[in-house]
């Protein structure tokens, strides 16, 4: 298949956009369904593509901790992220594609996927730490994050897998997603979080949006908790 050709069957072979942000809906996948058919072209398979966005987005995050704030590394932190992102998205699409899903496809995905939330909020731990002029306690900022954004990620999955081991998950269509779910789910967006290092050369600003996001995950996991835990009761 050509390029066109293979990103229309990437449409085809996508996920229900239930359960997920605009900004995953209408800038992630899309780009990770560019890169999926890049992929497929030069004969990558999708656990090739789970190592680059790994050694991708790692490469940002020791980029973080070890190099002073600045506007210039703010950007490129940000895109290497948001690049890691993307292929995060590709490599289940060209599964998909391939028609080759498998256990240990998706259990390497998951868990290089929690090691970037673990790495981004230790990386931002040592740039404070390193870096900014700030008083002890807010060294705890991207324990709480971390510890948020951990849980909400390990209990929206282990929610997945156990209602879908049940048969919860219908094979019917698919209803038309919700627009403010879709606005609503943005503060807890990986994408919005790798967004939020292009302010990384002002640490007041950056510190702002990153204090704002933590809120949100602190405000929004109770009830995620409590959702799920009524799906599955």
């Amino acid at each position: 298949m050509d390029f066109s050709s293979t990103l229309r069957q990437l449409s085809k072979a996508q996920k229900p956009p239930r359960g997920v942000s605009v900004y995953a809906r209408f800038v992630n996948r899309p780009a990770g369904r560019l890169l999926a058919a890049a992929a497929y072209r030069i004969g990558l398979s999708p656990n090739h593509v789970t190592a680059v966005s790994a050694l991708i987005t790692f490469a940002g995050l020791s980029a973080t901790a070890l190099l002073t704030p600045s506007h210039l590394l703010g950007q490129c932190v940000a895109l290497a992220l948001l690049l890691g992102f993307a292929l995060d998205s590709a490599d289940g699409q060209l599964a998909r594609l391939h028609r080759s899903t498998s256990l240990s496809g998706e259990w390497l995905d998951h868990v290089v996927d929690c090691a970037k939330l673990l790495g981004v909020h230790a990386a931002v731990l040592i740039s404070f730490y390193r870096f900014f002029d700030l008083p002890g306690p807010a060294l705890l900022l991207p324990v709480l994050f971390q510890f948020a954004a951990v849980l909400l990620f390990f209990g929206g999955i282990l929610t997945e897998q156990l209602r879908r081991q049940r048969g919860d998950v219908s094979a019917g269509p698919v209803p038309v997603p919700s627009a403010v779910r879709g606005v609503a789910l943005l503060p807890v967006d990986y994408g919005l979080l790798c967004l939020s290092f292009l302010f990384l050369g002002s640490q007041k600003l950056f510190l702002a949006v990153y204090v704002v996001l933590l809120a949100a995950h602190v405000v929004l996991l109770p009830a995620f908790l409590a959702k799920w835990l009524r799906q599955l009761a």
